[in-house]
């Protein structure tokens, strides 16, 4: 039987030809670590053997064992022996949706697919579009250009362009390069062409989707995962981007089966800000974006938003025409980088319906700009795709006759109505996640995985009812502040977040700065001056290793943007007036300008830093520290936030219990370890402060015996103070695990909050 879960700690592993190594013997060896720290489970990222060099490991090439480069299957069991004997487990991440094909040779599967074509027991694995080619074979974008395709050459089995190596099938290597390439499986193409003949992982050509739709293809690619909880070697799983499977709501039926009932589940499902989790699904609950969005949010300042929006508006961006930006990006995404998927998706449709119009292509894209969600045909979502449809039609009556050619093929189901809701969370990545998070500069900390930066912050009342619904409903789902994927970390959007409360004064310096050091185009140069105040240090110390991470993050953030220039088309000119600029900023006078801003807004954002963080760990589900977030984090987005981490300095804070945040960490771990009856059982009851700074209160009873409470809004606080406010402490003596004080009764804020800007108390006679 798995060991409850109570808290988890996410470790990136990585093998030594990555760069740094971080292997499962490591993971072992930082148990001890973790065990002090109040971790129920270590929670790894995927182990599976993944691409030569693998960062992340979501490239897997061989789902049926564990990664040598990590370990491999015995240092896995090492590790999950090592836990148990600590009363601890072992949580992993597992990658269904797609495998990595970027070098085909180490993808076996693939490479039989690649070899025999139809014919090769694994071309039913993957999603491939054989009607594509006329000849019937897989259309693969991995060429500069078409003419690249005479270069050509033939090495024994092989076909050879550079370093791309692919197999020549049986009794068809005769010939010059060119020739032989005629007669294979495969047709090479110039990446331009926006043609590729398999379903992606979004739009990265080098990940290719898995039909797990068939039960072999599950069966084969599950087969390790099931061998784990065959022999107990793992409690629970991370299942990433679900919505991206054929049908999301099958696969978890058929992975519950195979890990049993009290294996712990959690899905990457990214839900829009009113979307509610689909009921029936036999999972945990999500990873925790939802949550991420409603802690986050309840620390910015609505009184701040009017401000901010004009300073946005100041640069040439008319905040208001957000949502028709966004409905533009959603139909570029689907017509021009998706739109490969569009053509098979049109295919597929005028081939179900048995009709056709010419401005099909135009009608889905229409239509995808209605939905909200990554998809919808969750049993809860089944009015979207109709009232998407109404809009659709009202919008652009003259798409009517194209609206309902995809309404008859939808209507029959199959593969339409499949590939229409694939589409539609690719298309809601790519447009959102990939691009207007880098363009909208008003409060870039709201910018975030599963975020709505056009609702500025989230209110208690709003952050109470979702927090008791979680509670009743799900009440094991993951939380947390900092994944892998997330676009800055938790630190980081705290500070960031208190320009929501000083936006007069962010007006001020960004003017001089701008005089100082005038970015190359105003609307990229707001959104980067935001994340370089995240990031910059308190001491002011421009390193080397601060300029490169801040190159790095300003070249991807304004490709991504693809305002000025873009992945596919870089514009050197833009690219370096940029990196120019932000060199002018470190070396002159804005640094020092810099400095003394964070210094003087620094503890509002440790404030807020230390209040989240509290609210992650004790709100309902079971919280998730990212590595290294047990003390303060200044990680951008990947792979800035994949860096090393330095468990040295970790190990000696936990020790002294001297920093702020890795004591709030602890304590409110091993207080979960110790009282399950609040924390996995407990309800949540708000309890509501009384007083004129009552609305800077954040407060919570869980169960009868732990009541939580944090400060924000500090900037106004340190002005006005804590006047007459009071906390009503509910019946009984209570006790703050944070600093020992000790509290009854009405009780005023200014002296729960004497030491710390949080409290975590717990009831002495519960």
């Amino acid at each position: 039987m798995p060991f409850p879960v109570s808290a988890t700690y996410r470790l990136q592993l990585r093998g030594a030809s990555s760069g740094f190594a971080f292997t499962l013997g490591d993971a072992e060896n930082l148990l001890d670590y973790l065990d002090e720290l109040g971790v129920s489970h270590v929670y790894l990222s995927p182990v599976l053997t993944a691409t030569s060099g693998s960062s992340h490991g979501y490239d897997v090439t061989d789902p049926t064992t564990v990664s040598s480069d990590l370990g491999g299957p015995e240092g896995l069991a090492r590790l999950s022996s090592a836990a148990q004997a600590r009363g601890m487990g072992v949580v992993i991440d597992v990658v269904p949706n797609h495998v990595g094909i970027d070098q085909p040779a180490q993808n076996a599967w693939w490479w039989d697919v690649l070899r025999h074509g139809r014919d090769s027991e694994y071309a039913g694995y993957f999603d491939i579009d054989w009607t594509l080619d006329d000849a019937g074979r897989i259309v693969l974008p991995l060429l500069g250009s078409d003419d690249d395709a005479a270069d050509l050459t033939v090495d024994g089995d092989l076909l050879r362009l550079g370093d791309l190596a692919l197999p020549i099938a049986p009794g068809t290597g005769n010939g010059a390069g060119p020739e032989v390439h005629e007669r294979q499986h495969y047709r090479l193409v110039g990446w331009r062409n926006g043609v590729v003949g398999y379903r992606r992982f979004f739009s990265i050509t080098s990940l290719a989707g898995l039909r797990q739709e068939d039960r072999s293809v599950f069966d084969a690619s599950h087969a390790e995962v099931a061998r784990w909880f065959s022999e107990g070697i793992v409690d629970g799983v991370r299942i990433d981007h679900p919505d991206g499977l054929a049908d999301p709501a099958s696969y978890l039926i058929w992975l519950r089966e195979l890990v049993g009932p009290e294996a712990w589940i959690v899905i990457e499902k990214i839900l829009a800000v009113d979307e509610a989790l689909e009921p029936t699904l036999p999972v945990a609950g999500t990873t925790g974006y939802d949550v991420l969005r409603e802690v986050g949010g309840l620390f910015v300042d609505p009184r701040g938003e009017a401000a901010l929006t004009e300073l946005v508006g100041s640069a040439g961006v008319d905040y208001g025409a957000m949502p028709d930006m966004l409905a533009q990006l959603k139909i570029r995404a689907a017509t021009d980088t998706l739109g490969s998927e569009l053509a098979r998706l049109r295919r597929s449709i005028v081939a179900t319906a048995g009709a056709d119009d010419p401005r099909l292509p135009d009608a889905v894209a229409a239509l995808l700009t209605h939905i909200d969600v990554y998809r919808c045909d969750y049993q809860s979502l089944s009015a979207i795709l109709s009232t998407a449809l109404a809009k659709t039609q009202a919008a652009q009556p003259d798409l009517g006759p194209a609206l309902a050619v995809v309404a008859a093929a939808l209507a029959r189901g199959g593969e339409p109505a499949t590939r229409l809701q694939q589409l539609c969370g690719a298309v809601t990545a790519k447009a959102v996640e990939d691009c207007l998070f880098y363009r909208d500069a008003r409060l870039v900390s709201l910018n975030e995985v599963g975020g709505e930066p056009h609702r500025f912050g989230v209110g208690a009342a709003e952050f109470h009812q979702s927090s008791a619904t979680r509670a009743r409903l799900w009440p094991s789902a993951m939380t947390t502040l900092t994944t892998h994927d997330t676009k800055r970390g938790e630190d980081v959007r705290a500070r960031i977040g208190v320009l929501s409360q000083v936006p007069s004064l962010w007006t001020e310096f960004l003017g001089r700065w701008e005089t100082h050091a005038p970015s190359p185009d105003p609307a990229t140069g707001q959104f980067l001056w935001q994340n370089i105040f995240g990031v910059w240090p308190v001491s002011g110390e421009v390193t080397g290793e601060l300029r490169d991470r801040l190159h790095s993050y300003a070249e991807k953030a304004i490709r991504e943007a693809a305002w000025h220039t873009s992945w596919n088309d870089p514009d050197s000119d833009f690219e370096g007036a940029v990196h120019r600029w932000l060199d002018a900023v470190l070396d002159g006078p804005v640094a020092g300008e810099l400095t003394k801003l964070v210094g003087q807004l620094n503890p509002h954002a440790a404030s807020d830093a230390l209040g989240q963080k509290l609210l992650a760990l004790t709100v309902p589900g079971i919280p998730d520290v990212y590595q290294g977030t047990e003390l303060w984090d200044d990680s951008l987005v990947d792979p800035d936030n994949r860096r090393e981490v330095d468990y040295a300095a970790r190990r000696s804070a936990l020790k002294d219990l001297q920093h702020p945040k890795i004591r709030v960490v602890t304590t409110a771990l091993r207080l979960r370890r110790s009282r399950p009856d609040c924390f996995l059982h407990g309800d949540y009851v708000p309890v509501l402060a009384a007083g004129q700074a009552g609305d800077h209160i954040v407060a919570f009873r869980r169960g009868p015996g732990i009541l939580v409470a944090v400060t924000r809004w500090t900037v106004a606080l340190a002005d006005t103070g804590w006047g007459d406010t009071v906390l009503p402490l509910p019946e009984g003596s209570w006790t703050d695990r944070l600093t020992g004080a000790m509290a009854s009764g009405p009780t005023s804020a200014a002296q729960l909050f004497g030491e710390l800007p949080v409290v975590l108390l717990e009831r002495l006679d519960d």
